[in-house]
């Protein structure tokens, strides 16, 4: 079934810098025919789904692996003698968005949400009630930089009158939020999380960001459960093992080639014809 059939949604979950496989999975889909009709990403996802529906084509995910692959810890994180300033209290959050927002500015190609080839949504979280809050308007940069800040980590974002961060907060794979939008076909592209860690990343910012990924591999599951007998939901495998943290982006490269090859090998067996949530989902360890 092509991209064409139906209203197709592409879903792209968060996770920190194994958001990098969903380049890889892009790929592979993008080679197979598939177009999405809208484009829903939060966190990390959202950053993927802010670049892919600008031109969703081989040549922009191309484009994309470059930019992960010179992507840095440090810069993704802006962490510097200042972010002691949030450890010690006198800031709320202890890393800068400086990073992403210059390479967003510099690269995204587009300012606002209604420049898109496909229509894009980006889930993020109201600070005070944690309640889901879906932008599909106005600046998209923003609107990233909001998806993903998370709280005490990142500064939240304000967007009219609210306070946003973190879409995980509310819904790291937002397939309801696909659903609302009219979608009759979802593909739901996960980042996984760190299952071969033997030891969780010590410091405020991995343990926040090794617990979001948890939290959405769950939210996944309980969402599988609930909408794929009304609509088919084809959930791309993440990878598996993974054994490095979600916050070191030193691992671009390998996850994107890995994402390219489980993919492939899921659509060539008929992944797209099946409706089954993935065992490497299944929240475990090696």
């Amino acid at each position: 079934m092509s991209g064409s059939a139906g209203r197709t949604a592409f879903v792209l979950a968060g996770g920190g810098s194994l958001g990098a496989a969903q380049v890889g999975m892009l790929a592979e889909l993008t080679a197979a025919g598939e177009r999405p009709a809208i484009i829903v990403g939060v966190s990390a996802g959202a950053i993927n789904a802010a670049f892919y529906a600008a031109d969703p084509s081989a040549a922009t995910v191309e484009r994309m692996g470059r930019l992960w692959r010179s992507f840095t810890t440090r810069r993704a994180l802006g962490l510097s003698w200042r972010s002691l300033l949030g450890v010690i209290g006198f800031k709320d959050h202890i890393a800068s968005p400086a990073g992403l927002r210059g390479l967003l500015g510099a690269e995204l190609g587009y300012s606002e949400f209604a420049h898109a080839a496909v229509p894009l949504h980006v889930v993020c979280a109201d600070l005070l009630t944690g309640h889901e809050v879906v932008l599909s308007e106005g600046r998209v940069i923003e609107a990233v930089l909001a998806s993903t800040a998370i709280p005490g980590v990142f500064p939240p974002v304000s967007i009219g009158t609210r306070l946003l961060v973190d879409g995980a907060i509310a819904a790291n794979t937002p397939i309801a939020t696909a659903i609302r939008l009219g979608a009759s076909r979802v593909i739901v592209l996960p980042a996984g999380f760190s299952c071969a860690v033997t030891r969780v990343a010590g410091g405020a910012l991995g343990r926040a960001m090794h617990a979001i990924t948890l939290l959405g591999a769950r939210q996944l599951q309980q969402d599988f459960a609930r909408y794929s007998a009304s609509t088919p939901i084809h959930i791309v495998p993440p990878l598996c093992p993974v054994g490095h943290s979600s916050y070191d982006y030193a691992h671009a490269a390998a996850l994107i080639e890995r994402g390219k090859l489980s993919t492939r090998a899921w659509l060539e067996a008929g992944g797209l014809g099946r409706v089954e949530f993935p065992g490497p989902l299944e929240v475990h360890s090696h």
